[in-house]
């Protein structure tokens, strides 16, 4: 008997390795679609970097918008990506990943610098407050027809590392950055 409890012991274990565990690393809440977004306009502003101009974009979901003194008001999720790489003035159609050698067609991947964010993140607003911070360690993304297909790689609350794809259909409004 004590046989057949050992087995049937060594089973249910085995059973319970072989199952799908939950997936904790997909990102419940953020949205798979952003509404707007905006093309900040840097120019040639590293000197380090002088075959480059850099972009940014400001994308938000629905939910958020932002007022004329360019403030953020509502509850939602907005996610930046701040320096980009591109050969002209201007995001050009093609495939964009992140990368830290400045070149066209790369972009900073999201890193904490001194407790400010900058790279890439996305910003949980609830009633016009910043709630959370995601930083997003690496990815790419495509720019094709008004179109931005984005896949982004991150560390979870667990630690695993977790992917989330989200994607932008429309005209990017452009944001002269003074």
């Amino acid at each position: 008997m004590k046989k057949i409890c050992t087995i049937l012991g060594w089973i249910a274990v085995l059973g319970l390795c072989a199952c799908k565990p939950v997936n904790p690393s997909s990102y419940r809440g953020l949205p798979q679609e952003y509404s707007t977004a905006y093309q900040q306009i840097f120019g040639h502003c590293y000197d380090s970097v002088p075959n480059a101009a850099v972009v940014g974009l400001d994308l938000y979901s629905e939910g958020l918008e932002l007022d004329n003194s360019r403030r953020i008001h509502g509850t939602g999720y907005n996610l930046y990506l701040s320096d980009i790489f591109v050969p002209d003035s201007l995001l050009e159609p093609g495939e964009y990943h992140s990368d830290t050698s400045a070149q066209a067609f790369t972009f900073l991947p999201g890193r904490d610098f001194e407790g400010y964010p900058y790279g890439m993140y996305i910003l949980r607003i609830e009633e016009d407050n910043i709630t959370q911070i995601q930083m997003l360690d690496s990815g790419a993304f495509a720019y094709r027809n008004d179109s931005l297909l984005f896949t982004f790689y991150y560390r979870n609350v667990y630690g695993s590392k977790a992917t989330y794809r989200c994607s932008f259909h429309g005209a990017l409004i452009p944001w002269l950055k003074k």
